[in-house]
Protein backbone atom coordinates (compact mmCIF):
# COMPACT_ATOMS: atom_id res chain seq x y z
CA UNK A 1 0.00 0.00 0.00
CA UNK A 2 1.84 3.27 -1.21
CA UNK A 3 0.56 6.62 -0.49
CA UNK A 4 1.20 8.81 -3.48
CA UNK A 5 -0.22 12.29 -2.07
CA UNK A 6 2.07 15.48 -1.39
CA UNK A 7 1.67 15.12 2.56
CA UNK A 8 2.90 11.32 2.32
CA UNK A 9 6.26 11.97 2.91
CA UNK A 10 6.74 9.18 6.34
CA UNK A 11 8.72 6.16 5.28
CA UNK A 12 8.13 2.79 6.73
CA UNK A 13 11.17 3.24 8.30
CA UNK A 14 10.11 6.34 10.55
CA UNK A 15 6.58 5.12 10.92
CA UNK A 16 7.71 1.98 12.55
CA UNK A 17 9.90 4.27 14.70
CA UNK A 18 6.80 6.61 15.80
CA UNK A 19 4.86 2.93 16.30
CA UNK A 20 7.70 2.01 18.53
CA UNK A 21 7.25 5.44 20.73
CA UNK A 22 3.27 4.74 20.94
CA UNK A 23 4.70 1.90 22.25
CA UNK A 24 6.70 2.74 24.53
CA UNK A 25 4.20 5.12 25.86
CA UNK A 26 1.23 2.67 25.92
CA UNK A 27 3.97 0.49 28.04
CA UNK A 28 4.21 3.39 30.28
CA UNK A 29 0.87 4.35 30.57
CA UNK A 30 -0.12 1.92 33.56
CA UNK A 31 3.13 3.16 35.81
CA UNK A 32 1.62 6.62 35.69
CA UNK A 33 -2.26 5.74 36.08
CA UNK A 34 -1.85 5.50 40.06
CA UNK A 35 -0.33 9.19 40.74
CA UNK A 36 -1.78 9.93 43.90
CA UNK A 37 -5.13 12.72 43.74
CA UNK A 38 -3.60 14.74 45.04
CA UNK A 39 -0.78 15.31 42.78
CA UNK A 40 -3.62 15.99 40.34
CA UNK A 41 -4.92 18.89 41.95
CA UNK A 42 -1.94 20.69 43.89
CA UNK A 43 -0.42 23.49 42.32
CA UNK A 44 3.19 23.14 40.09
CA UNK A 45 5.61 25.34 40.86
CA UNK A 46 7.56 27.19 37.98
CA UNK A 47 10.15 25.13 38.56
CA UNK A 48 8.16 21.74 37.96
CA UNK A 49 6.27 23.64 35.26
CA UNK A 50 9.58 24.17 33.19
CA UNK A 51 10.78 20.48 33.93
CA UNK A 52 7.62 19.32 32.54
CA UNK A 53 8.02 21.41 29.47
CA UNK A 54 11.56 20.38 28.94
CA UNK A 55 10.63 17.06 28.98
CA UNK A 56 7.56 17.57 26.45
CA UNK A 57 10.37 19.73 24.76
CA UNK A 58 12.88 16.55 24.13
CA UNK A 59 9.17 14.13 23.58
CA UNK A 60 8.07 16.53 20.28
CA UNK A 61 11.83 16.90 19.49
CA UNK A 62 12.31 13.04 19.38
CA UNK A 63 9.02 13.33 16.72
CA UNK A 64 10.03 15.81 14.68
CA UNK A 65 13.31 13.93 13.94
CA UNK A 66 11.50 10.89 13.72
CA UNK A 67 9.75 12.36 10.84
CA UNK A 68 11.83 14.63 9.29
CA UNK A 69 10.46 17.90 10.14
CA UNK A 70 11.77 21.07 10.96
CA UNK A 71 10.67 22.93 14.26
CA UNK A 72 11.66 25.59 16.53
CA UNK A 73 10.29 24.52 19.79
CA UNK A 74 9.21 27.21 23.08
CA UNK A 75 8.50 26.59 26.24
CA UNK A 76 6.84 28.63 28.65
CA UNK A 77 5.17 28.57 32.16
CA UNK A 78 1.98 30.33 33.20
CA UNK A 79 -1.31 30.07 34.51
CA UNK A 80 -0.33 27.13 36.75
CA UNK A 81 0.61 24.99 32.86
CA UNK A 82 3.52 24.49 30.74
CA UNK A 83 2.86 25.81 27.28
CA UNK A 84 5.06 24.27 24.49
CA UNK A 85 5.35 26.06 20.96
CA UNK A 86 6.48 24.35 18.39
CA UNK A 87 6.79 26.77 14.98
CA UNK A 88 9.07 27.39 11.99
CA UNK A 89 10.06 30.20 10.54
CA UNK A 90 10.81 28.80 7.04
CA UNK A 91 8.29 27.26 4.80
CA UNK A 92 8.11 24.36 6.04
CA UNK A 93 5.89 20.63 6.02
CA UNK A 94 5.18 21.83 9.93
CA UNK A 95 1.31 22.40 8.78
CA UNK A 96 1.18 18.51 8.61
CA UNK A 97 0.74 18.16 12.28
CA UNK A 98 -1.22 21.72 12.83
CA UNK A 99 -4.54 20.83 12.16
CA UNK A 100 -6.40 20.25 15.08
CA UNK A 101 -7.15 17.04 15.73
CA UNK A 102 -3.70 16.27 15.30
CA UNK A 103 -2.51 18.70 17.89
CA UNK A 104 -5.21 17.76 20.15
CA UNK A 105 -3.90 13.98 19.90
CA UNK A 106 0.43 14.86 20.28
CA UNK A 107 -1.07 17.01 23.00
CA UNK A 108 -2.28 13.76 24.60
CA UNK A 109 0.93 11.36 23.92
CA UNK A 110 3.05 14.12 25.11
CA UNK A 111 0.87 14.63 28.16
CA UNK A 112 1.31 10.91 28.75
CA UNK A 113 5.09 10.68 28.21
CA UNK A 114 5.49 14.22 30.12
CA UNK A 115 3.59 12.18 33.44
CA UNK A 116 5.84 8.62 32.60
CA UNK A 117 8.63 10.90 33.66
CA UNK A 118 7.30 12.85 36.01
CA UNK A 119 4.47 10.46 37.80
CA UNK A 120 2.13 13.27 38.12
CA UNK A 121 -0.88 14.24 35.40
CA UNK A 122 0.34 17.13 33.24
CA UNK A 123 -2.19 20.15 32.21
CA UNK A 124 0.81 21.21 29.18
CA UNK A 125 -0.56 22.98 26.19
CA UNK A 126 0.79 21.99 22.97
CA UNK A 127 0.80 24.53 19.75
CA UNK A 128 1.60 23.74 16.47
CA UNK A 129 2.25 26.19 14.15
CA UNK A 130 -0.09 28.87 15.79
CA UNK A 131 -2.69 26.25 15.64
CA UNK A 132 -4.21 27.51 19.28
CA UNK A 133 -4.44 31.26 17.90
CA UNK A 134 -6.32 29.96 15.03
CA UNK A 135 -8.26 28.00 17.95
CA UNK A 136 -8.83 30.98 20.11
CA UNK A 137 -10.19 32.70 16.61
CA UNK A 138 -12.75 30.33 16.39
CA UNK A 139 -14.14 30.00 19.48
CA UNK A 140 -14.44 33.57 19.97
CA UNK A 141 -16.51 33.19 16.59
CA UNK A 142 -18.40 30.84 18.20
CA UNK A 143 -19.08 32.81 20.65
CA UNK A 144 -20.33 35.88 18.93
CA UNK A 145 -22.82 34.06 17.38
CA UNK A 146 -23.92 32.65 20.66
CA UNK A 147 -24.26 36.10 22.17
CA UNK A 148 -26.07 37.24 18.89
CA UNK A 149 -29.08 34.39 19.11
CA UNK A 150 -29.00 35.95 23.12
CA UNK A 151 -29.31 39.41 21.78
CA UNK A 152 -32.17 37.79 19.34
CA UNK A 153 -34.56 36.76 22.33
CA UNK A 154 -32.78 33.03 22.98
CA UNK A 155 -32.80 32.33 26.50
CA UNK A 156 -29.84 30.19 26.70
CA UNK A 157 -27.05 29.26 24.05
CA UNK A 158 -24.92 25.73 24.12
CA UNK A 159 -22.10 25.20 22.49
CA UNK A 160 -20.60 21.82 20.93
CA UNK A 161 -18.53 19.39 23.72
CA UNK A 162 -15.07 20.69 23.97
CA UNK A 163 -12.12 19.93 26.53
CA UNK A 164 -11.46 21.72 29.79
CA UNK A 165 -8.57 24.30 28.28
CA UNK A 166 -10.83 25.73 25.36
CA UNK A 167 -14.13 25.70 28.00
CA UNK A 168 -11.96 27.75 30.06
CA UNK A 169 -11.09 30.18 26.82
CA UNK A 170 -15.20 30.34 25.92
CA UNK A 171 -15.86 31.40 29.93
CA UNK A 172 -12.80 34.33 29.52
CA UNK A 173 -14.87 35.11 26.32
CA UNK A 174 -17.68 35.07 27.21
CA UNK A 175 -17.26 37.03 30.33
CA UNK A 176 -15.40 40.27 28.28
CA UNK A 177 -18.74 39.88 26.59
CA UNK A 178 -20.74 40.95 29.40
CA UNK A 179 -22.83 37.62 30.15
CA UNK A 180 -22.27 33.97 32.46
CA UNK A 181 -21.70 30.31 30.83
CA UNK A 182 -20.97 27.42 33.09
CA UNK A 183 -20.03 23.88 31.81
CA UNK A 184 -22.71 20.96 31.76
CA UNK A 185 -22.41 17.58 30.91
CA UNK A 186 -19.54 15.00 32.08
CA UNK A 187 -17.06 13.66 29.90
CA UNK A 188 -16.94 13.77 26.29
CA UNK A 189 -20.02 15.76 26.23
CA UNK A 190 -19.28 18.45 28.78
CA UNK A 191 -20.12 21.57 26.96
CA UNK A 192 -20.47 25.17 27.50
CA UNK A 193 -23.63 27.19 27.88
CA UNK A 194 -24.35 30.89 28.01
CA UNK A 195 -26.90 32.80 29.46
CA UNK A 196 -27.28 36.64 29.98
CA UNK A 197 -26.05 38.08 33.13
Amino acid sequence: MSDTSPDADVTSTELSDIESIDTEVELNESAVTDAPASDVSSPRSTTQLEEEGDIAADYIEELLDITDLDGDIDIDARDGRAYVSVNSSQDSNLRLLSKPDTVNALQELTRIAVQAKTGVFSRLILDVGGSRQTREAELSALVDRAVDRLEGGAESAALPSMSSYERKLVHDLVAARGFVSESEGEGSDRHTVITRA
